[in-house]
């Protein structure tokens, strides 16, 4: 079996660790940013997938790469809150739709204020064309991943 390329293996374990330090940046950023809407990061994220069109919670849980039983849990929290809601799916009978409420939907904009505030100091630290190279090279990553699956 030949060794993997050691220049490789190092950039591949130096980007994994800077991603991993990036989630859990943004996970208490967004805790921080959801908290005054009474929400969580991860109850901000399942009702922010669902503000432009209704989505069965396993196609939530592909968009935003997690587990079909945690975005369950999460969206049977926000339909108890009355956040979210419940609604007929007419392609498929048993997967119903989740949706937002009004209150859920006021609770988003809750968010607005600070979110906005947080993206200008962002632009501002990166510059423009920074943060717009840095959202390339990030999808750029997620694309090659989904590509080379687990082969390797």
């Amino acid at each position: 079996m030949a060794r993997p390329d050691l220049r490789s293996a190092e950039l591949l374990s130096g980007t994994a660790l800077t991603v991993f330090r990036l989630n859990g940046q943004f996970l208490s950023v967004a805790e921080e940013l959801a908290r005054p809407a009474g929400l969580t990061a991860a109850r901000w994220q399942v009702l922010g997938s669902v503000t432009d069109a209704p989505k069965a919670v396993s196609a939530i849980a592909r968009e935003l790469g997690s587990a079909r039983q945690s975005v369950q849990r999460i969206a049977d929290v926000l339909v108890e809150q009355g956040l979210a809601e419940y609604r007929p799916n007419p392609a498929h009978s048993r997967a119903k739709l989740l949706a937002p409420t009004g209150e859920g939907v006021a609770a988003l904009r809750r968010i607005d204020p600070a979110h906005g505030r947080l993206a200008e100091a962002l632009v501002a630290e990166l510059g423009e064309e920074g943060a717009a190279d840095a959202l390339a090279s990030l999808r750029l990553l997620s694309e090659a991943l989904e590509r080379i699956g687990t082969r390797g």
